[in-house]
């Protein structure tokens, strides 16, 4: 059998504020971005079906977590996300989706454009 990675985006728009961050950065006030974060599935192929998992399986994991938790929310009203850094998003995500989808081993979040965590999982 096969080995193969699969990835499946999302989105969600929502604001957020930085409380740790100095008095004065920029990141302290509340402000909004359009994030971004690819699932990293991998695994062996099914010699049946042909694939990893069905694409539209992965949706109905996710869409309803970034639609009732994440999308144009003030993530830091969102249980566990109170200080809802890149890093701290990206774990939440993990801890969240992991136990839905044991496939799963990386998630990358964009925050900007130019800007993205990877978190791997727990070390």
């Amino acid at each position: 059998m096969e080995e193969i990675e699969l990835t499946k985006e999302f989105r969600f728009d929502a604001a957020h504020f930085l409380p740790n961050v100095p008095e004065g950065h920029k990141c302290r006030r509340m402000h909004g971005h359009s994030f971004r974060f690819k699932l990293h599935l991998k695994g062996q192929v099914d010699q049946h079906t042909g694939w990893l998992m069905d694409f539209a399986e992965v949706s109905k994991v996710v869409k309803p977590l970034v639609e009732n938790h994440l999308d144009h929310y003030l993530l830091n009203d969102v249980e566990g996300l109170e200080n809802p850094t890149s890093e701290n998003i990206s774990i939440w995500l993990w801890k969240k989706l992991k136990p839905e989808l044991p496939l799963l081993y990386k998630i990358t979040l964009h925050e900007t454009c130019t800007s993205a965590s990877v978190y791997n999982g727990p070390a």
